[in-house]
């Protein structure tokens, strides 16, 4: 079985602000509904006064919003699926396992069309909840040990906030370039690993410099 992170691993970009994109370009409403709360988080979150998984729940509640959803979310996918990354669809089997923190129900269609497995963020469309724990960093090594899934043959992600995932795989590979570029998951010296751990407990995705 081969795992795959999403955002900015097989597909270029964040699907969850993507879609949030497409969604106040069609209810301009969300501009003066949605969009001043979010800026305000995402300073509080870049001043540390909001820990990563409330301003990411504050965000999704954009979900909470649109009332035709269901429509909209085909048709995102409609459009944006020429996206996924040709080296991904060059190697997908049938047991392959998407894990993302991006929401379930923008998740789910795409994993469907591609005829995979999937697990990402369970939120609650209608009261603007997350359902379990955020599916991010130790939460999905955690989830694979947990639902007892068979051998992890390969693992790829843009971030090394995924190490403890990258960890319980036979290889792990490092997605560079916004989803374009594959390389060998590096070398976890005592610097990287600091970085890592403190990263993962703050709850900040981290990518190699380039």
């Amino acid at each position: 079985m081969n795992v795959y992170d999403f955002d900015k691993t097989i597909y270029p970009g964040d699907c969850a602000i993507g879609f949030c994109s497409w969604c106040m370009k069609r209810h301009p409403k969300l501009y003066f509904t949605f969009l001043p709360k979010a800026i305000i988080n995402l300073i509080l979150r870049k001043l540390g006064m909001m820990p990563e998984y409330l301003m990411q729940r504050k965000f999704f509640g954009y979900l909470t919003l649109i009332d035709d959803f269901d429509e909209q979310i085909e048709k995102y996918w409609d459009q944006n699926e020429k996206k996924i990354s040709a080296w991904y669809l060059a190697q997908k089997r049938p047991d392959d396992l998407i894990i993302s923190a991006s929401p379930t129900c923008i998740i789910e269609p795409i994993a469907k069309r591609l005829g995979v497995n999937f697990m990402a963020t369970e939120f609650d469309r209608e009261y603007g909840v997350y359902v379990n724990n955020m599916m991010y960093a130790k939460e999905k090594a955690k989830y694979i040990i947990d639902h007892g899934f068979p051998l992890i043959e390969n693992f790829y992600s843009d971030s090394l906030s995924d190490t403890p995932l990258a960890l319980c795989a036979e290889k792990a590979h490092l997605v560079i370039n916004n989803a374009s570029t594959v390389i060998d998951w590096p070398e976890l010296n005592d610097e990287i690993r600091e970085e890592v751990k403190e990263k993962i407990d703050t709850g900040w995705n981290i990518h190699l410099k380039e």
